[in-house]
């Protein structure tokens, strides 16, 4: 039996298929239970990653001109852009907000050197703080084996340095169940003032844990996020150490 044949009917279970191996989290389609397609155990991970590259008005020129004009330019050889002001430098950082079902609370997160832990709560662990976009990117991990343990998870986004840009950086966050598709939620929306995004939540639903897409952009940081979503944690400015 296929694995999308579990997926219905309920709302918990709309997505768009990008591939035979990948469910792409829209506006339309929001939610997928990890539950039903028996995902729902072993380490999820979460990863983040971007690239950082040059803003709308750098990166390649573009021609203007007559249809044979440009047919001639294709041989002609291009003029990279200086570095500077047009381009893109973003230190973008994942993180986690968690409610246990003891109703303790807190934050996975690089800053501060939150990096959480695996095998007690809170249940989710952070790989470590990648500050280039490199291709891995940052992970989170999270144990569904103590899945009975979570309330709530809320996974986000921000911009620890740099110029807030997260339509420029080709961000995404990407989810890896233990089985089932990978889930994958584009941060490639036009909020040039944006500086954090609330990307996705995790819920136990009376024991079926349910992956809704949020992609909520906020102009502060993480005390914003939490303001938005109730978490009712205190916060204070962080700063990393020099690289």
């Amino acid at each position: 039996m296929a694995w999308w044949s579990f997926l219905r009917p309920s709302g918990a279970q709309q997505f768009d298929v990008a591939n035979a191996h990948t469910v792409e989290l829209t506006k339309r389609h929001p939610m997928v239970s990890l539950s039903k397609q028996g995902a729902a155990v072993g380490n999820l991970r979460v990863n983040l990653s971007w690239s950082m590259r040059t803003s709308d008005t750098g990166g390649w020129a573009t021609s203007n001109g007559n249809f044979f004009r440009r047919q001639i330019d294709v041989f002609k050889p291009r003029v990279v852009q200086a570095a500077g002001p047009a381009m893109v430098n973003v230190d973008l950082d994942l993180a986690c907000m968690y409610e246990l079902a003891d109703g303790s609370k807190g934050v996975v997160q690089p800053l501060g050197n939150l990096l959480g832990d695996l095998d007690a709560p809170p249940y989710i662990q952070m790989s470590g703080d990648d500050r280039f976009g490199g291709t891995s990117g940052e992970t989170l991990y999270i144990n569904f084996d103590k899945r009975d343990e979570f309330k709530r998870l809320l996974v986000f986004v921000y911009i620890y340095d740099g110029t807030p840009a997260f339509d420029r950086t080709h961000a995404k966050v990407e989810i890896f169940p233990t089985s089932g598709p990978r889930i994958e939620i584009p941060l490639n929306e036009r909020e040039p003032q944006a500086r954090s995004c609330a990307v996705v939540l995790i819920e136990n639903r009376k024991g079926e844990l349910v992956v809704r897409r949020e992609v909520r952009y906020v102009y502060g940081f993480q005390a914003e996020i939490d303001r938005l979503y109730g978490w009712g944690l205190q916060w204070g400015r962080g700063y990393k150490t020099k690289v």
